[in-house]
């Protein structure tokens, strides 16, 4: 398996979305540049760890930098665009903030499945194999796009079912 690397610089937009019914959501990150669109399949708490992380960056970055950043959702599309076909799915993601050139770049890292996993092998090793293969895709935003796209993800977690008990698993209760 070859590394895949992809850089949206910067993207036109960025945005989280599910498709499917509550308790079968299956969530997207998907960001577009242009005639190039990505999609990524994430895990629900990934998308509301990353809400979080956005929104503590960019509250920082305003503060530091004298400004507020605020957007209004109604007035954005933040609709997942077709076709919807995952890039990869997301086993890590990570945020970073260029000084120069104002933006905030996601930093999205494929999961790596070893081929055999039934095999004894060196865990360490295999780690680094596999992360030397993962693929990685860097989408750079405007404050206001990645305020959005916080805000959006937020929302779009708090859509689902309005009980974590109702989450599809086993529920015990206690006499």
């Amino acid at each position: 398996m070859s590394k895949t690397e992809l850089e949206l610089k910067p993207v036109d937009f960025i945005t989280i979305g599910t498709i499917g019914p509550k308790g079968q959501r299956i969530f997207h990150l998907q960001a577009g540049r242009e005639r190039q669109l990505v999609t990524f399949v994430i895990e629900k708490e990934q998308a509301w760890a990353l809400a979080e992380a956005i929104a503590e960056l960019v509250d920082k970055i305003d503060q530091q930098e004298a400004i507020q950043t605020n957007v209004e959702l109604a007035s954005l599309d933040m609709e997942l665009r077709e076709p919807i076909q995952p890039f990869f799915r997301v086993a890590q993601m990570g945020l970073a903030w260029d000084e120069e050139l104002h933006m905030v770049i996601l930093v999205a890292t494929e999961m790596v499945v070893p081929l055999n996993s039934e095999d004894e092998r060196d865990d360490d090793l295999d780690l680094e194999l596999e992360l030397d293969n993962a693929g990685e895709v860097r989408m750079w935003a405007t404050l206001k796009q990645m305020r959005a796209l916080s805000l959006h993800a937020t929302d779009t977690v708090e859509q689902g079912r309005p009980s974590p008990r109702l989450n599809g698993r086993i529920t015990y209760y206690w006499m």
